[in-house]
């Protein structure tokens, strides 16, 4: 192998073998050019190919990756996202002062050659021969977009990459003969525009406009000379001419650059002179890549919407055709996102929890009747650093969520009360509804039926709850055990439908087993954007939307702009009006007066449900008005911290529950989000209250507004508390095991039961 010399740099031996590789080159070109009929150029060296004549002569050039920017329903920028930052100019649009600069460092006989400019390769020859090593190169401007074409194509491939660069004279060959088609079909201008489009200046920067707004935060077409002169210096070494890091070392270049402009008369010597006296004068705008720099704690919306996009076959076949058009970029994706709507969540979220609480709290805001998502957040912020997470909390795990979502606890009962009222059970239905109770046996599910063989047993919050109950109190104070009875009155089957029906499923993508734990208590994990979609079908009076959270798409190819469909929300009947005003009416005295008494907003219609589940490791609000639904939940997402005797957002809590915590941040994010708008009403139902003073003496001395005094837990609803804990853990009484909550959440084990209520 040959000896480098001491000094560094190339031995004889390499200076000779370089000389002779450029000799041969030369030749190779020359007499393709000349004799473009001659079969095989004979060439003996490594790399070379058989034949001018037989090199293929169509450049592919895939569409060059741009940014794509992300808006909310406004129009206001949440985030850019590339892989290349680059956005495709006209020529027209960058200054006269670049394009001249280009040419003249680059290649400054551009308009008087073809592909390959001969006298340069002379002159080169003859200057390497007299060197003895390869000190100046031949390649014109269109030869240099060839190989920018080739390293475009390669994207992120390591390998692909290194093979469009290999510089073998097979490779250099190969590139001329390619230059010769783009010069017969494109032309100069076309060629130039491309090639400054293309090239790569340094910073993250790939092409003129990305590297102008990168040094400079200004378009390509308002650039100075010394500005462009500064530009057109770095494409030879981006790195060793970095302005950024390299001040003197960019000036020098720019200063030759410039010099050179003068030399070919595209400025004059005085002008030169000035230019080189102005200071770089940059005005470094960092680069700003990924969802991680979204506004308004939109993090998680943005990556929400790039799973969406990565998962829906409207965008391609299969996820790698997907990813291909994402990284392609060029996208102006407009989203669904209410920028007031989230201000307001991320606001509430931040004035409630702290990010580093040992628990977190997610929220996510949907329009009733349209399925769009309005709002979504979380007090983690999006990040990888502490009390950062990649984790949306919000939505599944197939689109970025936890790996099985969140117990929901009692919120999950008024999907049971509808059921119910669509099998015609009257909202003034009574149960005995006893303090505690063995879970009724057997219960009829789609299949056979279950049975409690295991002893299961359900208790309420507080002894003091005794029935009986009707509905509308049963629901305000969300008592266990009649939600347990009226399910065993209907049977499991319809609760199931009516689960489907609203698209509620467990955060892993799979059905809720057929179990009382799960149809009556809400012992399964789900996601707020689940339960926020499914309590918005109550909104729209039955008529359940798919959440959307992009409204259109465009996608810069080049110059040119197409659209792109997009999925749509798609509505149907879950329910009758009667079965959704019912509803309506009850969980309005859950804010009212019930267990989301601390939830209810005083100047509009509202409703909602309060959930807590097992040891207080999860605590939820889901509530709505007729024009938007929203859903609150706080825990640990590893669900190992029970809520008792905690500090959240630097508030003492010795007990939490659904109505305390999530309630107040699901009010605040509702107040800001609805300011401004309409405030229509629900179509309520006259349901009767029971005997009023049937719980008088029992009830007398409890205080509703202080629910933590150890005592009463929730207070007047005893939300979620109760609950013999072994069914969740025992799965469905038979051994199936698929009603207990699955460990390992997020990131290990340690999820403790599921829900209670």
């Amino acid at each position: 192998m040959p000896k480098k010399r001491s000094g560094g740099g190339l031995s004889p031996t390499q200076q000779a073998a370089k000389f002779l590789g450029v000799s041969v080159l030369a030749g190779a070109v020359l007499a393709g050019i000349a004799l473009p009929a001659v079969g095989a150029l004979g060439l003996a060296a490594k790399g070379s190919v058989e034949g001018f004549d037989a090199l293929p002569a169509n450049l592919k050039t895939p569409p060059l990756s741009q940014r794509t920017t992300i808006l909310d329903a406004e129009g206001g920028t949440i985030a850019t996202v590339y892989s290349r930052d680059r956005t495709v100019v006209d020529l027209k649009d960058i200054s006269p002062y670049m394009q001249k600069a280009i040419v003249a460092i680059e290649d400054s006989r551009f308009y008087e050659h073809g592909a390959i400019d001969l006298k340069g390769v002379l002159r080169a020859l003859n200057k390497n021969a007299r060197s003895g090593e390869v000190s100046e190169g031949a390649s014109t401007l269109t030869q240099q977009y060839v190989k920018n074409v080739f390293v475009e194509e390669a994207g992120d491939d390591a390998t692909k990459v290194a093979q469009a660069t290999q510089q073998t004279i097979g490779r250099k060959i190969q590139e001329l003969k390619l230059a010769i088609q783009v010069e017969e079909e494109l032309g100069k201008k076309k060629i130039l525009e491309n090639y400054l489009n293309i090239t790569f200046f340094g910073q993250q920067a790939y092409g003129v406009e990305a590297a102008s707004q990168r040094y400079f935060s200004k378009h390509a077409k308002d650039l100075t000379v010394q500005e462009a002169a500064l530009l057109a210096g770095i494409v030879q070494s981006p790195s060793r001419y970095d302005p950024v890091n390299d001040e003197a070392e960019a000036t020098k270049r720019r200063n030759i650059v410039l010099n050179r402009m003068a030399q070919v008369g595209d400025i004059s010597p005085a002008q030169a002179e000035k230019a080189k006296k102005a200071p770089l004068g940059l005005k470094v705008s960092k680069p700003k890549n990924g969802c991680i720099t979204a506004v308004n704690d939109a993090s998680f919306f943005c990556d929400y919407v790039r799973e969406v996009f990565l998962s829906e076959p409207v965008f391609g076949k299969t996820r790698k055709d997907r990813a291909k058009v994402w990284n392609q970029g060029g996208l102006t994706i407009r989203t669904t996102l209410d920028p007031q709507a989230q201000e307001s969540v991320h606001q509430s979220l931040k004035d409630h929890v702290n990010k580093s609480d040992s628990v977190a709290a997610a929220s996510t805001l949907v329009e009733p009747g349209t399925g769009r998502i309005v709002a979504m957040g979380q007090s983690k912020p999006y990040g990888y650093g502490k009390n950062e997470t990649e984790i949306n909390y919000s939505v599944d795990h197939a689109v970025g969520g936890s790996n099985f979502g969140f117990p929901t606890g009692s919120t999950f009962k008024p999907f049971l009360a509808a059921a119910a009222l669509e099998e015609n059970v009257p909202a003034t239905k009574e149960y005995a509804s006893p303090y505690d109770m063995d879970y009724p046996s057997p219960i009829q599910t789609c299949d056979k039926p279950w049975i409690n063989d295991s002893g299961y047993r359900v208790e309420n919050e507080n002894e003091s709850e005794v029935g009986p109950y009707r509905l509308k109190e049963a629901m305000a104070k969300s008592v266990n055990t009649y939600f347990v009875q009226m399910l065993a009155d209907i049977g499991l089957c319809p609760v199931s439908s009516m689960a489907d029906k609203l698209h509620v499923h467990q955060g892993n993508g799979d059905k809720l087993p057929q179990n009382p734990s799960a149809l009556a208590l809400g012992s399964v994990g789900m996601s707020p954007l689940t339960m926020a979609s499914a309590y918005a079908t109550f909104a729209s009076r039955g008529m359940y939307c798919t959440p959307v959270a992009i409204e259109s798409i465009t996608q810069k190819v080049g110059n040119k702009q197409k659209s792109l469909e997009v999925p749509k929300s798609t509505c149907s009947r879950a329910m009758t009006e009667k079965t959704a005003d019912s509803v309506n009416t009850l969980l309005q005295g859950v804010v009212d007066s019930g267990t989301g008494k601390e939830a209810g907003l005083s100047d509009r219609a509202n409703a909602g449900k309060t959930g807590t589940t097992d040891e207080r490791r999860n605590a939820w609000f889901v509530g709505y008005t007729p024009n938007m639904s929203g859903a609150v939940w706080v825990g640990s997402a590893t669900q190992k911290v029970e809520m008792k005797n905690i500090t959240i957002g630097g508030v003492y809590h010795p007990l939490v529950f659904g109505g305390a915590v999530p309630g107040p941040i699901w009010k605040d994010a509702m107040t800001g989000a609805l300011e401004g708008k309409d405030s229509p009403s629900f179509n309520l139902v006259d349901i009767p209250d029971g005997d009023k003073n049937k719980d008088k003496d029992k009830d007398k001395g409890r205080d509703e507004d202080k629910p933590d005094d150890g005592n009463n837990g929730d207070g007047n609803n005893g939300d979620d508390e109760g609950f013999i804990a072994g069914l969740t853990d025992g799965g469905n009484g038979n051994g199936g095991g698929d009603g207990g909550f699955p460990g390992n959440l997020i990131q290990g084990p340690g999820n403790g039961p599921g829900g209670r209520r």
